[in-house]
């Protein structure tokens, strides 16, 4: 696939494990200050203020009225607006600051497929290279087992539900061209950089397909809020990160069937009323991450947030809190 459509073709972030079984046959606001900061699951069963002191409160009130409260400098929220408008809400003390973003990489990695969506039924043979890359990373995984054929939109659920590094080396190694592994998946990212160049990502630069840095896989929580907002015009994206769990079968190698379940990574979903989705990540030097969207009133709301701490989700659900409200 990539230039050359070739179905049967790894880096990553986050470690989590699957269950398998076989069965037979635009108007900025002031930035308030904030503070600092490894993603979960996949389970694959193979069925798987007067004077003086009245005005100091009062300005100490209103300035709590311009931002959210929450954990993290790292942060930034828009207002998504018709077709591939958007409106900056409002942006951390560190919207703008170029870190480590773990699997949240994967967005890109599904906007990449996702420009070919005449090969959504194409099936992808699960090589046992996938496997091994999970193995040799420690990453995340939707414990796809090896002969197992799967379709680029089963493999799309794959690596953002349960956020599997397999499914997104499978998707780089199929959808990027070369004669090599190693030359497809190359050429994969460069697709990548290529995509984040085009929607103004200045802030942002891929080494990786999955979010597993080789030293320089980065991207501000401006740039993520704008590739999510813009990720989830594409319907099969939207519908993909809004599951909470995902249940799908595959033909494998011995000619039976495999049953594969996946649970989403992303809490916010069954914590946030209005909650669609979008994308998790992890890491030693990312900490914890989180791209998000939520649907109020007929009002989308998409943030992200980078290098917080375990409670991204509570961050994440504040921030929506104070973006609806405002």
């Amino acid at each position: 696939m990539g230039s050359h459509a070739r179905p049967n073709r790894i880096h990553r972030t986050g470690v989590r494990v699957a269950m398998v079984a076989l069965v037979g046959a635009a108007l900025p606001l002031t930035a308030g200050g904030l503070a600092e900061a490894a993603t979960p699951g996949a389970t694959h069963s193979a069925d798987d203020n007067g004077h003086k002191g009245g005005e100091a409160a009062g300005a100490q009130d209103a300035k709590d009225q311009a931002a959210p409260q929450i954990n993290a400098d790292h942060a930034f929220l828009l207002d998504a607006r018709d077709g591939s408008q958007e409106r900056e809400l409002w942006g951390g003390a560190k919207a703008d600051e170029s870190v480590s973003m773990a699997s949240t990489t994967k967005i890109m990695t599904a906007r990449v497929v996702l420009k070919h969506p005449e090969w959504l039924n194409r099936q992808i043979t699960v090589k046992q290279e996938y496997r091994d890359y999970v193995q040799k990373v420690g990453g995340s995984t939707a414990d796809l087992q090896t002969g197992d054929r799967l379709t680029v939109e089963q493999m799309l659920h794959a690596m953002l539900i349960p956020s599997g590094d397999d499914a997104a080396m499978a998707l780089a190694d199929n959808f990027g061209s070369g004669d090599t592994q190693d030359a497809r998946i190359a050429d994969f990212v460069n697709q990548m950089n290529v995509e984040a160049q085009q929607l103004g990502m200045t802030g942002t630069h891929f080494d990786s397909f999955d979010g597993i840095s080789q030293g320089n896989n980065h991207s501000t929580a401006r740039d993520l809020a704008k590739l999510g907002q813009r990720a989830m015009l594409q319907p099969v994206f939207a519908d993909v990160v809004k599951k909470t769990q995902f249940k799908t079968e595959a033909p494998a190698a011995n000619g039976h069937i495999r049953y594969y379940t996946w649970d989403n990574t992303n809490k916010l979903l069954s914590s946030y009323d209005g909650a669609l989705g979008i994308k998790t990540g992890s890491g030693p030097e990312a900490g914890y991450a989180l791209v998000f969207a939520a649907k109020r009133d007929n009002r989308t709301l998409v943030g992200a947030i980078l290098r917080d701490d375990q409670g991204r989700f509570d961050d994440a659900a504040k921030m929506l809190d104070w973006g609806f409200a405002h």
